[in-house]
């Protein structure tokens, strides 16, 4: 028993159960506690600009070599593009099959605009133009103080990490400081990671509490159809993947359980985005890819994002009796590949590129995103989840692809060898 109290994700677990409790019998008190999940996701946003910017500016001084830290940015994109290709694909045929909004039958003169109109005009000013734009920071600092896009904070890491290794001997002052604000940053995380149960139990009891389970009923079929295309994606898709790769899916999500589990009580994949780097050094990939691949995933790489688009756009459709020609369906996949870009791992970041991926097809209202308004905040754990698993597969794919990564040390770690 103290063996297993000694493990992070044993408190975290109680805690997201004794929060679903709590919010379940007494949700007016429950509701009460979102700043304890609001606070934690605070604080560990509050250092992964910083702990970003000295992982890829200390992985680049490393390599030395600008050429190859294109070829590893290449790779991961090739990858990150046939991946999420895959997680539409799948969505797609899924909600096709499945058909989870008929039988709704919805008058759309009943939907009530309103609740998704903010959504939908920030959606509206998002262009291609302003996204490539919006990834250079207005100044240096307002990379890390402003809207906290990982992209600009990776854009600024490469720049700085270039300078930095063809200054020669006068660099290497700046390389030694760097690494020791790198050891006193994750040493700062480390401790704020303790304080997972409390953010994930307060975020659990909040989501009960506000939403109840009882709402849940009439929108189940798409929750369950969601839940279960994700598990999918991660069991065979994912998995071949690995299998490919030379490890098992499985016991690598069992390795970082501690990770996925505060994942899915603060529905928040960035809330573990340092702890996932530091397992993935741990299993053998290198320092530099881990530093390059991990945050360009958290905006590029978004499996359960792309899934969540397809499956909640064509729901929607399905429950307004609207029929979507072959032609309009691809449309919605290849426009859902664009607006997942930059999208962020933190809660309502998915319902706001669902509303712009909308936008392509008229006859569908945007309004009609109010139907699934109250249920977002329940699938987003699961598209947490499956982005977080799904950048870690990523950087362990890239390593194998790079050369970079221990497979002996993979397979030890994996199998719980120490």
């Amino acid at each position: 028993m103290r063996r297993l109290t000694g493990h992070l994700y044993f408190w975290v677990l109680l805690a997201i159960l004794l929060g679903g409790f709590f919010g379940y019998f007494n949700p007016g008190a429950a509701v009460k506690l979102k700043p304890l999940g609001d606070g934690f996701i605070a604080l560990v946003k509050m250092l992964i600009g910083p702990v970003i910017f000295c992982t890829v500016v200390l992985g680049i001084a490393g390599v030395g070599d600008m050429k190859k830290v294109g070829r590893v940015g290449g790779k991961a994109i090739l990858y990150f593009e046939f991946a999420s290709t895959l997680a539409l694909i799948i969505g797609l045929i899924v909600v096709n099959t499945i058909r989870p909004g008929a039988g709704f039958n919805v008058d759309p003169q009943t939907l009530d605009a309103k609740a998704v109109e903010s959504y939908a005009k920030t959606a509206a000013t998002q262009t291609t133009t302003d996204f490539l734009l919006h990834l250079i920071p207005k100044t240096f600092i307002d990379a890390f103080t402003g809207s906290g896009d990982l992209l600009q904070v990776l854009l600024i890491s490469i720049l700085f990490g270039y300078a930095m290794t063809h200054l020669g001997g006068a660099g290497r002052s700046v390389h030694t400081f760097i690494e020791e604000c790198s050891r006193i940053l994750f040493a700062m995380m480390n401790t704020i990671m303790k304080l997972a149960p409390i953010g994930a139990g307060g975020a659990m009891a909040f989501t009960i509490g506000n939403y109840g389970i009882v709402a849940l009923k009439p929108l189940a079929a798409l929750m369950g159809s969601f839940y279960l295309t994700c598990l999918l994606f991660i069991l065979v898709v994912l998995g071949s993947i690995a299998a490919f790769t030379g490890f098992n899916i499985v016991r690598f999500i069992l390795y970082i359980k501690d990770e996925l589990l505060t994942v899915l009580g603060t529905s928040s994949s960035e809330s573990a985005l340092v702890p996932l780097m530091q397992k993935l050094e741990r299993l053998g990939c290198s320092r530099s890819v881990v530093g390059l691949v991990v945050p360009a995933g958290y905006s590029l790489n978004l499996d359960g994002t792309n899934i969540y688009l397809t499956m909640a756009a064509l729901f929607v459709a399905q429950a307004l009796n609207i029929e979507l020609t072959i032609v309009q369906q691809l449309t919605l996949l290849g426009v859902a590949m664009l607006t997942s870009k930059g999208a962020s791992g933190v809660t309502g970041a998915g319902f706001i590129t669902l509303a712009a991926t909308l936008a392509v097809v008229p006859s569908i209202p945007v309004a009609g995103l109010a139907l699934i308004l109250g249920i977002d905040r329940f699938m987003s754990e699961a598209r947490s989840l499956t982005n977080f698993i799904g950048n870690g597969v990523a950087t362990v794919v890239v390593s194998r692809w790079e050369g970079e990564l221990d497979r002996e040390t993979l397979s030890r770690e994996l199998a719980g060898r120490t």
